[in-house]
């Protein structure tokens, strides 16, 4: 046979084990302290980069939602009928062109305004009017004004409006340096554009070019959620024009490594990490955007030394903390332990307990000793209780033997008078000897509580034999019981006591009339056992049912019928038990109701085999 794996630390004490234990957990802090050192710097670019990745979709989601409100309110503009119906060329008087020129100021002006208090946008509207029609229109743009601006000549023409119109409906960002030709002293028109040509729904080409102005502040307010520790935020187009950042003055291209090429992805978020930044990507080529957030690495590995020097500290105060700990507990938790287990060592059961260490202290190893000790003590409480108990039992059972002496003895007896009286002649003294025996016999039953109802019969029978004896034959009794119910299973001395009541209280001093029925038949799972007598006396059926039913009867009433109802509920539970009320042809009719059990078969010897 193989030798069992033995546990090594089996051979240790607790003493041994607490420093081993202390070496186990200090000694690997150091060596994680070492290589947490030199995967921090990769850790936390990768940890920072995810988080900026997670952030940075949460922006551009932002960023699109506000530019997609803005396509929407465009659309809900160019397909305004008062636009619609612009018409420069059309032979309309001039008060009539002024009329219309106010109506659409009021329209854009009324889209320009924000309830949210947040930073507007502007919606202007740009319309070539060669005829100069609208020669009363001021033309001053402004990026932050909405309005209706004319122009005739190519010299207020601006300069994206042929784009727009090329564009053929489809709006786009722009980010714009004049809004229209440098002149007249226009100055500040730098500004972040929607453009998008309003085109004739009904006559086809073009009305002229929305313009949605002061984007750039409303993406700012986006750009300002973010805080990114000397980082830079940018929002450009997809050839990486600056459109908009966090920094300000900044236009142009942006320059990002070759690394950031999405290639043929159209839609994602890409990481880059180089040597001096970390760049985060999202971009989208349907909508020709990308939001690019610039981390510098510097900034990052200054945060590392930091958390190194946090992490050195934590070290040191866990080492000194640990040492600490273990001294407590080593003076705290190993001298009472090491008393208690010597008091283990020498406990034999029933010698007496010492007085309990310890008491004073509430914390576990107080309860555990106070616990062993009291556990002690009651282990030599019960010693001697189970001694003196088994002495008790002893006597108990000698007792009980002798009280079964009798009844066998009575009943031997009675067997004996039995056949000297038939010996002699003496017939009906006999008869009424055999059926006092078979009460004694049935009673016994050889210690059963249930019995078959045939046995149950038998033993009724016996009894209503010695009454008709007693009684001089005065009444009758019918039995109607079909042999099938005869194996189910009833507590035994059922039936006697109610067909003792029956005569004493039904059918006593009624001479030749007095009759009682003894059926039965099934119904379903159950088995229905009926005592019914003809008497003439009335009978108080509410106080019956209170004393069989009620938690706390009165007991006055009697207790034979409640016995019985109380072994019926034991043995079959609460569905079961008597019922009393009258019978169909006056008298009293109890019912037995008990369940239905399997059928069963009686040896020779009289043993029931299921």
């Amino acid at each position: 046979m193989k030798n069992r794996f033995k546990n090594p630390l089996g051979r240790m004490n607790i003493k041994q084990q607490m420093i081993l234990l202390f070496l186990v957990l200090v000694i690997p802090l150091f060596g994680l302290n070492a290589y947490g050192n030199s995967m921090a710097g990769q850790i936390l670019k990768r940890h920072v980069t995810n988080a900026y990745i997670e952030l940075n979709k949460q922006n551009f989601k932002l960023i699109n939602r506000d530019i997609e409100t803005v396509n929407k309110v465009t659309s809900t503009v160019i397909q305004n009928s008062q636009i619609q119906q612009l018409d420069p060329f059309a032979e309309v008087t001039v008060l009539e062109r002024v009329k219309n020129y106010e109506r659409l100021e009021k329209m854009l002006i009324s889209f320009s305004q924000e309830t949210d208090e947040r930073e507007p946008v502007y919606y202007s509207l740009y319309v070539y009017d060669p005829d100069n029609s609208y020669f009363f229109a001021p033309y001053y743009p402004d990026r932050r004004k909405a309005g209706v601006y004319f122009f005739s000549d190519e010299k207020e023409k601006p300069a994206w409006f042929d784009e727009a119109v090329a564009m053929k409906g489809n709006g786009y960002l722009k980010r714009m340096a004049n809004l229209s030709p440098p002149v007249q002293g226009r100055q500040d028109q730098e500004t972040l554009s929607y453009v998008r040509a309003v085109n004739n729904i009904y006559r086809g080409g073009t009305i002229g070019v929305l313009l949605v102005t002061n984007l750039d502040a409303r993406i700012g307010e986006s750009l300002s959620t973010v805080s990114i520790p000397d980082g830079e935020l940018y929002f450009t187009d997809w050839d990486d024009n600056i459109l908009t950042s966090s920094v300000q003055g900044m236009a142009g291209k942006l320059e990002l490594p070759p690394e950031a090429d999405p290639g043929h992805s159209t839609i994602g978020v890409m990481d880059v990490i180089t040597s001096d930044f970390i760049y985060v990507i999202d971009y989208n080529y349907v909508l020709q955007q990308k939001l690019v957030y610039k981390v510098p690495v510097k900034t990052l590995l200054a945060q590392q030394s930091e958390m190194k020097r946090v992490i050195q500290v934590i070290s040191v105060a866990y080492f000194a903390v640990g040492l600490i700990i273990v001294f407590y507990f080593w003076q705290s938790l190993m001298t009472p332990l090491q008393k208690l287990a010597h008091f283990v060592r020498r406990y034999e059961p029933g010698n007496v307990v010492p007085e309990t260490p310890y008491r004073r202290r509430k914390d576990e190893v107080s309860v555990l000793i106070s616990t062993i000790y009291d556990m002690a003590r009651r282990l030599n409480d019960l010693i001697h209780y189970k001694y003196n108990m088994d002495l008790k039992q002893k006597e108990a059972q000698l007792q009980l033997l002798y009280q079964q002496i009798n009844p066998h003895l009575l009943y031997n007896t009675l067997e004996s008078i039995y056949w000297k009286s038939t010996m002699e002649g003496n017939t009906e003294s006999a008869e009424m000897i055999k059926d006092l025996s078979k009460l004694m016999k049935i009673s016994l039953s050889r210690g059963r509580d249930l019995i078959t109802l045939g046995e149950e019969l038998e033993h009724a029978g016996a009894y209503m034999n010695l009454q008709l004896n007693r009684y001089d034959y005065q009444f009758t009794i019918h039995w109607d019981v079909p042999e099938a119910l005869l194996a189910n299973h009833v507590p035994k001395i059922t039936l006697q006591p109610l067909l003792e009541n029956a005569i004493i209280h039904g059918i006593k001093n009624m001479g030749e009339d007095g009759m009682i029925r003894v059926s039965g038949h099934l119904e379903g799972d159950r088995c229905r056992i009926v005592i019914e007598d003809n008497g003439f006396r009335p009978v108080n059926y509410e106080s019956i049912h209170r004393l069989l039913h009620d938690d706390a009867p009165d007991h006055s009433l009697g207790y034979g019928i409640r016995n019985i109802q109380e072994r019926i509920r034991l043995h079959f539970g609460s569905r079961y038990g008597l019922q009393y009320e009258p019978g169909e042809e006056g008298g009293t009719r109890v019912t037995i109701t008990i369940p239905r059990t399997e059928a069963a078969t009686i040896t020779a010897t009289g043993q029931e085999v299921s």
